[in-house]
C-alpha cells in the first residue's frame, strides 16, 4: 500500500471512531496574584481549525503577555501544545494533560495570561493554567460523537407527521426540512438503527416512501 493510501485510510478510520468532545465554545477566567488567566475552549475537527481558533484568540488578546494553547484533533491522532514564552512545561503540556485526562478529543484550548507583576513560580503557573482550563471545561457542554448515517425522505404533507415519529422512534434527529410540492426531511441516526428504520418505513407506508442514503459521518447523539 502506498504511503498516501495508508494515510487516507488512517484518517478515514479515525473519523469513524466514537469520541467525547465539547460542543461549541466555553470560557472561564481565574485570577492569581493580580495575573488574569482567561481560558477559552472550542470544538475543532482539524489542525487548521485549531490554528484558526488560536489566531482568533491571539488577535483578540494581542496585548496579553502569553497566549498558551493545547489541542487534540483528528480524533486524537494529532496533538500539539505551546507555552508561548512561559517557563517550559508550565502551561501547554499541563493543559494537554487535562484535555486527555478528561477523555476529550477534537478540542482546542487557549489560556491567555495578563501578567499582574508578581512571579508565580513554576508550580504556581501550572496550577493557574490548569485551574483556568478546568473551570472552562466545567462550563462546557459535552457530547458523544458517533458514526451516523444521513438519510433523506420525500413524502406528502399528510404523511410528514408520521414520518417524523418514525425518525424519532429510532433515535434519529432531523437536520433540515424542505417544503415544496412535497416535504423533504434530511435526518441522521446511528448506523445500527438504519435497517430498523427501513423496516418501519416499509411497514408504515407500504413502500410508498423511499429513503436515500446520503453519507456517513460523525454526529453528536448524546450529551454527558
Amino acid at each position: 500500500m502506498a504511503a498516501a493510501d495508508f494515510l487516507l485510510n488512517f484518517k478515514e478510520a479515525v473519523q469513524t471512531e466514537s469520541y467525547v468532545t465539547v460542543a461549541g465554545k466555553a470560557d472561564a477566567e481565574y485570577s492569581e496574584k493580580r495575573s488574569r488567566f482567561i481560558a477559552l475552549i472550542c470544538h475543532c475537527e482539524t489542525e487548521q481549525e485549531a490554528a484558526n481558533f488560536i489566531n482568533t484568540v491571539r488577535t483578540k488578546h494581542r496585548d496579553a503577555r502569553h497566549n498558551c494553547y493545547a489541542y487534540s484533533v483528528s480524533g486524537g491522532a494529532l496533538k500539539r501544545f505551546s507555552d508561548d514564552g512561559e517557563p517550559h512545561g508550565t502551561a501547554g503540556k499541563p493543559m494537554l494533560d487535562i484535555i486527555e485526562g478528561e477523555g476529550l478529543c477534537n478540542v482546542c484550548a487557549v489560556v491567555t495570561r495578563y501578567f499582574g507583576g508578581v512571579l508565580l513560580g513554576t508550580g504556581g503557573l501550572v496550577r493557574a493554567y490548569s485551574k483556568a482550563l478546568k473551570d472552562a471545561l466545567a462550563s462546557a457542554e459535552r457530547v458523544v460523537m458517533v458514526p451516523c448515517i444521513v438519510l433523506a425522505c420525500c413524502c406528502d404533507y399528510t404523511d410528514s407527521a408520521r414520518l417524523l415519529k418514525l425518525v424519532s422512534a429510532v433515535g434519529g434527529r432531523v437536520e433540515n426540512t424542505e417544503y415544496t410540492e412535497k416535504v423533504k426531511l434530511t435526518f441522521f441516526m446511528q448506523e445500527n438503527k438504519k435497517e430498523e428504520f427501513k423496516l418501519l418505513l416499509k411497514e408504515t407506508f407500504c413502500a410508498r416512501i423511499a429513503v436515500e442514503e446520503i453519507k456517513t459521518e460523525l454526529k453528536p447523539v448524546s450529551e454527558l
